[in-house]
């Protein structure tokens, strides 16, 4: 099976700050893979430079086997993004905003309409389809950022704490709608939570200070560091309780 994402010895430094070093992996379609590690972990520096949105200082990405650096549009095309903190447009309708980013996803007339409809009801925004995104509780607001990200159907997803704000029943949604999508998409998400971890992933990539500590199954993972539980190497390898 090939490849939809590698990296190969990706740095990040800010200044004296080493925010990713020397992070490798190979990701496939049908993964979902969980970028676990606490707050600082260089978690959410990793998924932008993934999406192009920040260049590493050294190492390559791959999306599809073409190097972001070279391709970056090409690259960008494939990959749906929903990034921390689900930057909006808070003057525009909820409908105005996803039909406006659907458009700048190359979607017009009845295609774009076809699948405004369908993302509105697997999000289950139709009922603030109208309202300004101002306007919004945070749960909502993480919600209409998800659909976004969904909206050109792309081969990959990049989730920066997807259920970040929303209630339990409002979590349990869209995990259901990660493990519905899966199969078709390789999809990376990003979480402190370690049930969000063990319950949607097929894969765990722990992260602590900008490196890889742990990678693999979550059975893996336990059986190499000889753990009862993934709060236990949670704790081993990070050095912080949960």
């Amino acid at each position: 099976m090939a490849a939809t994402i590698e990296i190969i010895d990706l740095c990040k430094n800010f200044g004296l700050l080493r925010a990713a070093q020397n992070i490798s992996f190979t990701a496939y379609q049908g993964e979902v893979i969980a970028l676990l590690g606490p707050n600082g972990a260089g978690k959410s520096t990793l998924m932008n430079m993934i999406t192009g949105y920040l260049a590493p200082t050294s190492g390559e990405i791959k999306i599809l086997g073409r190097d972001i650096s070279s391709a970056p549009l090409d690259a960008k095309n494939q990959i749906g993004f929903l990034p921390e903190g689900s930057p909006l447009y808070p003057d525009m309708s909820v409908k105005d905003f996803l039909s406006y980013m659907a458009e700048l996803r190359g979607l017009f007339k009845e295609e774009k309409k076809t699948r405004l409809q369908k993302i509105a009801a697997d999000a289950k925004i139709t009922d603030i389809w109208t309202q300004k995104i101002e306007t919004l509780s945070k749960g909502y607001l993480r919600r209409v950022g998800f659909a976004q990200s969904l909206l050109s159907d792309p081969p990959i997803l990049l989730l920066d704490e997807p259920t970040d704000g929303l209630d339990p029943n409002q979590k349990e949604h869209i995990r259901k709608m990660i493990r519905d999508m899966a199969p078709d998409k390789t999809i990376i998400i990003s979480t402190h939570l370690l049930d969000e971890a063990e319950t949607i992933a097929t894969r765990i990539i722990l992260m602590s200070r900008g490196e890889i500590k742990a990678d693999g199954t979550l059975d893996q993972i336990l059986r190499k560091n000889r753990a009862a539980s993934l709060e236990d190497v949670f704790k081993k390898l990070t050095g912080e309780e949960k």
